[in-house]
């Protein structure tokens, strides 16, 4: 065990890996790293003109139509793929590994990556899932040693190597638990979340845990009885407020 993980995180990690579970299943913003990497490489790409100024102008619409409430959760994650019709995908592949290693490799939380790996060691089946694009997550999980085959994210169909618009697969709120039975097709032994976006995945797991969660998931692990979990240097949402 790493000498950095401070006693309550080798606590955490040995309660988890005491359940022997055979097949584990991430939320991945916010649970296996601080901060959202779906949101943040949205606004690093347009900045960066990765798509046309025609594009940009319009997802910028899209994206505050969302914020205000009149665009849902799945529409919008659906769009931050969509969005790139016509690029090349090895092009926003090598965006997303420039973005990660730049802006987020420091956000993975020491214990969720050692925990993914005590995991993998002891033969657990272990999936990420999250409602970013593929072509970050898959650059995140390269940080955790999870193969694009172990990957359920926000994804669209490639033809040719050339991006499309038509959607695969979105992994938020219901949309969880459906690509799981879909792909893994087998319900977690134990889930990890942060939000009420992860909520349904929690239900379907025989052990769930709330990992830096935000305030709704907060409450909603108290009322289930769901494991709440602080990684070192994140605080529970009161001392928050």
């Amino acid at each position: 065990m790493s000498t950095t993980l401070s006693a309550k995180a080798v606590e955490f990690i040995d309660s988890v890996l005491h359940l022997k579970p055979a097949v584990a299943f991430f939320d991945c913003d916010g649970t296996l790293w601080c901060g959202d990497a779906g949101e943040s490489f949205f606004s690093w790409e347009l900045k960066r003109g990765i798509v046309s100024d025609a594009v940009a102008a319009n997802i910028r619409a899209r994206y505050a139509e969302y914020k205000v409430g009149n665009v849902t959760e799945d529409e919008m994650c659906g769009e931050m793929v969509t969005m790139h019709k016509g690029l090349r995908e090895t092009a926003m592949l090598n965006f997303a590994g420039e973005f990660f290693n730049e802006k987020f490799v420091a956000n993975i939380f020491p214990e969720m990556r050692e925990l993914v790996s005590r995991l993998q060691k002891m033969g657990c089946d272990v999936w990420a899932v999250s409602s970013t694009n593929n072509w970050v997550i898959e650059a995140g999980m390269k940080h955790f040693n999870i193969p694009v085959n172990r990957i359920l994210a926000a994804s669209v169909e490639i033809e040719n190597g050339t991006i499309t618009d038509r959607l695969i697969r979105v992994p938020s709120g219901g949309g969880k638990p459906k690509a799981i039975r879909e792909v893994a097709k087998i319900d977690p032994d134990v889930a990890f979340g942060n939000s009420r976006w992860d909520a349904e995945m929690l239900k379907i797991a025989r052990h769930a845990f709330a990992v830096n969660p935000n305030s709704d998931l907060q409450t909603m692990a108290g009322e289930r009885g769901w494991i709440v979990y602080w990684p070192d240097g994140t605080f529970p949402q009161a001392e928050k407020d």
